[in-house]
């Protein structure tokens, strides 16, 4: 069973992308677009404030006719951040994601932001374990 550290060492950049609350939303759209990432946390004096998302943009932004250039990231954001722990299992991260119907989990130890996981990150290392165990009962069942 993977943990949440093994899936954050095995991201090729785990750097956690943040902006502040007062910069625009379409400085995040570029920040976003230029990391290839759908989620920003937001970040005050070294405390989370909140995650801005793509779900967040196309909701309170580009469906209300609002202006990104206009708007500041502390009015569209979601404040409510859920997290989760190097030692949590890539299931129980699954089952959170699920069950808040969330696409991002940013990851803290102790007081410390460490990472970001994503759905895909654990639909990757989930495919992953799976092809291991298919090829390790192949090679059981074919006795090698």
């Amino acid at each position: 069973m993977t943990v949440v550290a093994e899936i954050l060492k095995a991201k090729p950049d785990a750097t956690v992308r943040t902006i502040a609350p007062e910069a625009s939303v379409l400085d995040a759209l570029r920040l976003m677009a230029q990391y290839q990432i759908g989620a920003l946390l937001v970040v005050q004096g070294g405390q989370v404030e909140g995650i801005l998302t793509e779900r967040d943009y196309a909701r309170k932004i580009a469906l209300l006719g609002r202006s990104s250039a206009d708007t500041p990231v502390r009015e569209v954001m979601t404040r409510s951040v859920m997290f989760v722990h190097p030692h949590q299992t890539s299931e129980q991260c699954m089952q959170l994601m699920t069950d808040k119907r969330l696409r991002h989990l940013p990851v803290m130890e102790g007081d410390a932001l460490v990472g970001m996981i994503s759905i895909g990150d654990l639909v990757k290392d989930i495919i992953s374990e799976q092809q291991f165990i298919i090829e390790q009962m192949t090679h059981y069942i074919g006795g090698r």
